[in-house]
């Protein structure tokens, strides 16, 4: 995200209300989170703080994400569009007990089409639900069961999905190694929550080597 000082809020283009439209995304999964607003005191107290205030419309008043609930959204990188009348965040947001329902997203209430995310939003989606399951066991989850066992028997799990992937890969079934594949990354994806290691993390390595 740029610094405060190259930041001239006074600049954005706002509309007859003196609002402009904010949308907010999951800095890890890509999932959009919100469609909100602000003003300029709004945009101002986002970019001085690093953290996202919005402007209500009902109660006419600016607010920090989530003040009294335990929520934030600590901005992790923000964008403008060409006509500067729209902002994008993406934001690393946290959640306290309850926030709409508890909800992660409020586009959670899929109205058309089937349910299917891919690349980065999958992963992103997958770490999140892993962490919740740290955080809040569910008797009967194998997910659960691996994390209770530790490292030595997840990683045991990593190498024996990457061995069947590897064989898979010999033959001829696509479906097969879709299937592999799968059983690999789930798994590979647990290590990574236990050893505390963020998606974002490998990514940023990823991006290093092929600058």
């Amino acid at each position: 995200m740029a610094t405060k000082q190259e930041i001239n809020v006074k600049e954005f283009r706002y509309n007859e209300n003196g609002l402009i439209p904010v949308i907010a995304q999951d800095y890890e999964s890509g999932e959009v989170l919100m469609l909100a607003y602000m003003n300029e005191e709004a945009a101002a107290k986002t970019f001085e703080s690093g953290y996202a205030h919005y402007y209500s419309r009902s109660k006419e008043s600016v607010s920090k994400f989530g003040e009294g609930a335990g929520n934030t959204q600590k901005v992790m990188a923000a964008y403008l569009d060409k006509d500067s009348d729209t902002l994008l965040l993406r934001v690393r947001q946290k959640l306290g007990a309850d926030v709409e329902g508890g909800k992660f997203s409020r586009f959670e209430n899929r109205i058309k089409g089937e349910y299917n995310t891919v690349g980065g939003e999958m992963f992103g989606r997958l770490q999140r639900l892993i962490e919740d399951c740290k955080k809040n066991p569910e008797e009967g989850s194998y997910t659960n069961y691996l994390l209770i066992r530790g490292v030595d028997k997840i990683a045991k799990k990593v190498g024996e999905e990457a061995v069947e992937l590897v064989i898979a890969s010999k033959n001829d079934d696509k479906e097969d190694v879709i299937d592999e594949a799968g059983d690999f990354l789930y798994h590979m994806m647990v290590l990574l929550a236990a050893k505390g290691v963020k998606l974002s993390e490998v990514c940023a390595e990823l991006c290093k080597r092929n600058r």
